[in-house]
Order: C-alpha cells, then structure tokens, then sequence
C-alpha cells in the first residue's frame, strides 16, 4: 500500500518534476520527452508522475506557469524601486532581458510554444494574466509621466515585440558579430520611444 503524501510532500515532488521537465522540454522540446524519461530523471517508477499529473500537456502547463509566476516576479520587483517613467520602463526591460538570459529554457517555453488547450489549466491562465499586466504597467508609466501618447496596452505590445524578437535573435546566436545586444536594445527603445512622444 503506497503511504500517504503530505502536502508538502506533494508540493515538494511537483517542484523537482517540473524543474526536470523545465530542463528536459528544453533541451529536447516537449515532443521530444516522454512521461517515462520524466521519471527516470528523477529515480521513480514510470507511473509516480501520473500521480501528480494527468498527463504530458499538464506537465508542460505546470513548467509554463512556473516560469511565467517567476518571471512576474521580476518584474514586479523591478517596478518596485520607485522609479516613474523612463526610468521604471528601462528596470523593467532590464528585468526583463535579466530573466530571459538566466532562465532561458523557460523563456523558450512560455514565449515560443503555445498551448492548444491552454484555456484547461487555471494556474497557467493567470500566471499568463499576471506577466502580461506587469509589461502593461510600465507602458502606463510611460503614458502617465508623459514620455509617451496613446494606449498603454499597444505600448506595451510594441516594446514588448521588439524586445523579445532582439532577445531571440541573441539567443539563438543570429545576431552580427559586431552588434552589442545591449546597445541595439537602448537604441530600439529610445528610436520607439521618439515615435510615441507627445506631440511637443
């Protein structure tokens, strides 16, 4: 008779799962891992996983949540030093470009894969929700401070878009020889940030 799990013996194993599996969809894509690779990675039976989860695609929602919840919380710490404005946007970029650099399987996890059912896991949803409000806030920073005109969710979406297709291309190695990526990030921001100034 199996014994009983404690919550925190729950909470526990579903960590170090997702934290392999985090590794393993990274390294291999979630196609490319199997329920029986995830248990192995962590010296239990082939069935223990399905004790914690339904399935592969659970799995890959609970990785994908966890990495959007910490991400989150990068930002939020970022915007919490004060700063308005500009300034609060260029913490939150760094932060951001901080987050992306360090947990790079993740980033690949949450940004570059999608979901068909995403809709069916609750905690991704609003992990999801959370992220996307923290990225909008410094655009209502922006707005709000008068460095910007328009609406701060495209604002948003437009610096959101350039910072993250920069941070792909020096992630998979694409960009020129020559091109510093943390200079071409200062100057995509400031070049974008001249389009949305206000009219003086």
């Amino acid at each position: 008779m199996p014994r009983l799990l404690t919550d925190s013996d729950v909470a526990d194993f579903r960590e170090r799962l997702i934290a392999a599996a985090e590794r393993l969809f990274g390294e291999r894509g979630p196609d490319g891992v199997t329920m029986r690779q995830l248990a192995a990675e962590l010296g239990v039976s082939p069935m223990t996983p399905y004790r914690y989860f339904k399935d592969k695609d659970a799995i890959l929602a609970a990785v994908r949540a966890s990495g959007f919840d910490r991400f989150a919380s990068a930002l939020e710490a970022a915007t919490s030093e004060r700063a308005e404005g500009v300034a609060l946007s260029e913490s939150t970029g760094r932060a951001y470009v901080r987050f992306a650099l360090e947990n790079p399987d993740a980033y690949r996890l949450m940004f570059d894969l999608s979901q068909p059912n995403e809709a069916d896991y609750p905690e991704l949803v609003a992990a999801s929700r959370r992220s996307r409000t923290m990225l909008i806030r410094h655009a209502e920073g922006l707005v709000a401070a008068g460095e910007a005109r328009g609406d701060p969710v495209m604002i948003a979406h437009i610096l959101w878009a350039a910072l993250h297709g920069e941070l792909v291309l020096q992630m998979a190695g694409k960009l020129s020889a020559d091109i510093d990526p943390s200079a071409l990030r200062r100057q995509a921001f400031e070049t974008i940030l001249r389009g949305l100034k206000p009219d003086a």
